[in-house]
């Protein structure tokens, strides 16, 4: 048996657009990393950056279930001593809830140049607006 496997050449990539209000970020971030990867297509090759563009729009009105709202914490480190920062997850949710995204995404795909090229084509936006009308994207329905 033989196996085909995908040309980087002869490969197109769609535009699809994610409505985010009222859903778990979690399983928005496995939708658009699944759709980032490519591994919705039928030619998906793994060692081949063969993903699609995502918009997600809404990203302020996805929800965290259980009490993750209050239990949960982002962290970053300057480098200095004592650098370590914490921030809530209620208060990311209210401020940079787009980061809060582009963190579980970025978590979801492969930390290798194929998860950083794929990063690349995603577009998160807090408003119900994004200016890729021009594309043509398509609604994907979680």
């Amino acid at each position: 048996m033989s196996t085909t496997l995908l040309k980087k050449e002869t490969l197109e990539r769609k535009w699809y657009v994610i409505d985010a209000a009222g859903k778990p970020l979690g399983r928005t971030a496995v939708t658009v990393a699944n759709l980032l990867r490519g591994k919705h297509k039928v030619d998906f090759t793994p060692a081949v950056d063969c993903g699609d563009y995502v918009i997600v729009i809404n990203t302020d009105k996805a929800i965290l279930t259980g009490k993750k709202l209050d239990q949960k914490s982002y962290y970053r480190v300057s480098g200095w001593i004592g650098g370590l920062k914490e921030t809530k997850a209620r208060t990311m949710m209210d401020t940079r809830s787009d980061y809060a995204m582009e963190l579980a995404v970025k978590g979801m795909l492969p930390k290798n140049s194929i998860g950083r090229n794929s990063m690349t084509r995603l577009h998160l936006y807090k408003g119900a607006e994004h200016p890729h009308a021009a594309q043509k994207p398509e609604a994907w329905t979680l």
